[in-house]
Order: C-alpha cells, then structure tokens, then sequence
C-alpha cells in the first residue's frame, strides 16, 4: 500500500476518534447540569419524586430548630412566592434571614420538601455591590 494513502486514512480514523470523544464531552457536560430553580418554579413542577436544586432567599422570622432538624421557607428572589424546607445537615456560618441560598430538595409531603444532608449552601452578599461602592452595575 502506498504510504500516502496509509497516513491519509491514520488522519481521517484519528480526526474521526477526536470528534466523537469531543461529542461525548460535551454531550456529558450538558445533560449532567441540573439547574437551580426559583419556589415558584418548583410549585409549578409536577414531578414528586424529583431533586431539584433550590434557590432563593430565606423569608425572615421562618427559621425555626428542632434538634438537628431546621424548618425554614425560602422565596423567590424578587417575588412573593416561598416553600417550606426542611434540613438536616451541616449548616454554614454565614445562614440567616434574608441570606440567599441553594438547597438539594425533593418533595417529603404535601407541599413540604425535604432538604438533602449537607447541601445546604449560602450565597455572601457582595462587598462590592453598586449601593456601597456608588459604581453602576455592569
């Protein structure tokens, strides 16, 4: 066989392996995000026995401590709509009212969902933001 040819068909096999590993990867990247959602699109979401990562603000006055167990209700960021959670896990420093948060949640019962152990994360507001800083947001 000619050696031209041989390295003409080593260059397709190889580009042709290099484009379906890179598909693979990007396929993977993609079908493995779940993306957080809002209470109010959790409300809308009919599937009972779905995680759903869960992001919002804490209502303030709703934490409350049972044991190791915390009840609080988390709302929409600019809107009104809140669910009660419940969480058992580690809980960071920085949670309190009114601090944003993300949660791992499934639905327990009715129209209470269930906190998955230790996925409880806080959002720090920003030292930076456009009110103390007197800059315009970009």
């Amino acid at each position: 066989m000619d050696p031209a040819r041989k390295r003409s068909i080593r260059l397709v096999v190889a580009l042709t392996a290099a484009l379906l590993l890179a598909g693979g990867l990007v396929y993977t990247s993609f079908s493995a995000g779940n993306p957080a959602r809002s209470p109010s699109e959790l409300i809308a979401a009919t599937d009972p026995g779905k995680t759903y990562k869960l992001t919002g603000k804490v209502v303030n006055g709703s934490i409350t401590r049972e044991g190791h167990t915390i009840n609080f209700r988390v709302r929409d960021r600019t809107g009104t709509a809140s669910i009660p959670v419940t969480y058992t896990g580690a809980v960071p420093d920085p949670f309190r009212d009114g601090r944003e948060v993300i949660v791992t949640v499934s639905r327990k019962s009715g129209d209470v969902y269930a906190g998955a152990r230790d996925s409880l994360i806080t959002k720090c507001p920003s030292k930076f933001t456009a009110e103390k800083t007197g800059a315009s947001p970009t």
